[in-house]
């Protein structure tokens, strides 16, 4: 894969990052973002297709993109398909902080060294060339403002934007909630965004870490793992689990100081 088209996760970053702050919007649920930005482009990239709800590797060759092709090669190891919602609520430690310096290497960004408190230090990064952001931003306002079905690698960017909660930042206050509602209809625009999409909302829900119910379970009735179980018990534990990650990450972000 050349050089001559950004990806999906460095728009998606490219869209959360403030221009007068030098921060990124939704920072906790960004990584999430990333990481299934990440499978919208190595689809796009022929190099994986869904099975069902499920991502699977079907050409291994590598992109040339080195982020990507990590990605790739995880999938790769496996050595069966892997439900979406697992891969993108899987450890993603500073996926986010791999981007951002991924974008200072290719001269998108600069780094503005500082200090928080006046002792902490701290990074924030600037966008070089804020044309590049415009760009990005005006296909998004297209296909929200014509309702002309957009392309692909649009749509699966309107599809994450939503799904990490960027249409408030994009489309703020009142005047900005119909914006938002038609930034959310664009997920069926394509089904691999789509798909990507709502995996990363039931991450942040809680849902990956939901017990799968089997035939016995479901029939039985039980308080504990089965049935109404699942949604008493069963529910603390696993909304726990599933934060786990989330709040690790947050950790290792906020040392990183890019948020």
């Amino acid at each position: 894969m050349g050089r001559s088209r950004r990806t999906i996760p460095e728009e998606l970053l490219l869209l959360a990052l403030d221009p007068a702050t030098g921060t990124t919007a939704q920072p906790q649920s960004l990584d999430l973002g990333l990481a299934g930005a990440q499978l919208v482009e190595l689809a796009l990239a022929g190099r994986i297709a869904p099975d069902g709800d499920r991502i699977a590797v079907v050409h291994p060759r590598p992109t040339g993109d080195p982020t990507l092709d990590t990605a790739l090669e995880l999938l790769r190891r496996r050595g069966s398909p892997v439900r979406a919602v697992h891969w993108i609520g899987g450890p993603r430690l500073g996926l986010r902080q791999t981007y951002l310096t991924h974008l200072e290497r290719c001269g998108m960004v600069h780094a503005v060294a500082g200090q928080m408190c006046g002792v902490l230090p701290t990074t924030r990064y600037q966008a070089t060339d804020t044309a590049i952001s415009r760009e990005i931003r005006a296909r998004l306002d297209s296909a929200i403002r014509t309702g002309v079905p957009p392309d692909p690698r649009t749509a699966a960017l309107a599809a994450l934007a939503h799904a990490v909660g960027l249409g408030k930042h994009l489309y703020p206050g009142n005047e900005g909630r119909s914006s938002r509602s038609r930034l959310r209809d664009l997920i069926r625009h394509d089904p691999m965004g789509g798909l990507v999409a709502h995996a990363v909302m039931d991450v942040q829900n809680g849902a990956a870490a939901q017990p799968r119910r089997t035939p016995a379970a479901a029939g039985s009735g039980g308080s504990s793992s089965s049935g109404s179980g699942r949604r008493t018990t069963a529910v603390r534990p696993a909304a726990e689990a599933a934060a786990q990650p989330v709040a690790h990450r947050r950790g290792v972000m906020a040392r990183a100081g890019a948020s």
